[in-house]
């Protein structure tokens, strides 16, 4: 009796951690979400910065793969099954850490909108920080799958190894757009509607423009 009641105390805590580990998982969008917020905040004025700022059809030269849109999201989860949400959050990360960097680099000093761009890198370090320090060090340790890492590869090349081919030509404001409406979809927790859920993965969404459900651009 004295064994079976011990064998029952030891599957109850079993039980227990079990049961707590998706508490503990559900804490992590909450966390995210303030630094998110804040960077989306930033986000919202991408049209005065990067587009009234720059000459007319001004571009800049970006790797292929920081050329990072919703179908590219769309495609990688067809490509590899079962993907892991937190994968393609890491390598969002990766791609516009990238992104911000070329377009600060092509900035000179007193150019007009480089306070806001150099306010909105420290708001996505500040994100990343948060997202880095809500998961355990091995999450970033484990292997990714082989599509995720051919990109990663790609995006952490030295430039000069790049082939021509692989170079392409944006314009600042397409690349914040891009940034901002994946955000939305790989951490759409934080962007929840207070009426139905927004599919903010999907093209039609952000064609419809519902700037009722997003901070409006100024």
């Amino acid at each position: 009796m004295v064994q079976l009641s011990g064998s029952i105390r030891l599957l109850g805590g079993l039980l227990g951690l079990l049961l707590l580990v998706p508490v503990l998982m559900a804490l992590t969008p909450a966390s995210m979400c303030t630094p998110l917020k804040t960077l989306n905040d930033s986000l919202s004025h991408r049209r005065r910065y990067m587009k009234h700022n720059f000459p007319i059809s001004y571009t800049i030269r970006v790797h292929e793969k920081e050329v990072f849109k919703l179908s590219n999201i769309s495609r990688m989860r067809l490509q590899v099954e079962g993907l892991d949400e937190l994968v393609l959050q890491r390598l969002w990360f990766q791609v516009n850490q990238g992104v911000l960097k070329r377009i600060i680099r092509v900035m000179p000093e007193r150019h007009p909108s480089r306070p806001y761009t150099a306010e909105l890198e420290r708001r996505f370090r500040d994100a990343e920080g948060v997202f880095v320090q809500s998961h355990p060090a091995e999450v970033f340790q484990q292997e990714l799958p082989e599509t995720i890492q051919n990109i990663w590869d790609k995006l952490t090349e030295e430039p000069e190894r790049v082939p021509e081919i692989s170079w392409r030509f944006a314009t600042p404001k397409s690349l914040l757009d891009n940034m901002c409406h994946t955000m939305h979809c790989l951490f759409s927790e934080c962007f929840a509607s207070t009426e139905a859920q927004q599919d903010y993965c999907g093209v039609s969404h952000w064609r419809k423009g519902r700037k009722k459900d997003l901070q409006p651009e100024s």
